[in-house]
């Protein structure tokens, strides 16, 4: 529904018009149609320019304009947005910081976020990447029952990575 297309801003010859109460008044020329908005003191909307007449409806475009931000309004506040977290592992996490990790990731997950986990590798840890490859394996199988593994674990620079995201299921 086009915002600038009221009154004298409808440029079309030819419109089909709907009445106030939803009747149909036929095609007709925009002059005339104006004019049989003004009759009943209201407003002349195009509310379908692409169609073949376009059609235009007699209605009053305050009140039509403040119940579509009413909509709008209520439909941002309705719509969720989903927040990514993050999560710093390391290759040598002892297992009671592993378990905390894992209780924190769950209970972002639960919430409705995703989360990303990286792990950085640093100076020798370089050459036993594996190891925090089973580390992030651990974490990932640990999340299973309540995770979907949105990016498998990658290595990009000396940064391990991996998404996860909540499960559709519930």
């Amino acid at each position: 529904m086009s915002d600038g297309l009221v009154n004298e801003s409808i440029r079309f010859k030819e419109v089909l018009v709907i009445g106030p109460n939803g009747e149909s008044f036929g095609a007709m020329s925009r002059n005339e149609a104006i004019n049989k908005a003004y009759e009943y003191e209201l407003d002349l909307v195009c509310v379908a320019p692409k169609a073949t007449p376009p059609v235009c409806k007699i209605l009053d475009y305050g009140r039509y304009r403040f119940e579509q931000q009413k909509k709008a309004k209520e439909a941002k506040k309705n719509q969720h947005v989903t927040e990514v977290k993050s999560l710093r592992l390391s290759p040598v996490i002892d297992t009671n910081d592993f378990n905390t990790k894992v209780k924190q990731a769950k209970g972002w997950i639960e919430d409705g976020n995703k989360v990303r986990v990286d792990m950085r590798f640093r100076g020798r840890m370089m050459t036993r990447q594996d190891v925090g490859k089973k580390v992030m394996d651990n974490f990932i199988s640990e999340l299973k029952e309540v995770a979907n593994v949105d990016k498998l674990p990658n290595l990009e620079g000396n940064t391990l990575s991996c998404t996860l995201s909540p499960n559709k299921s519930k």
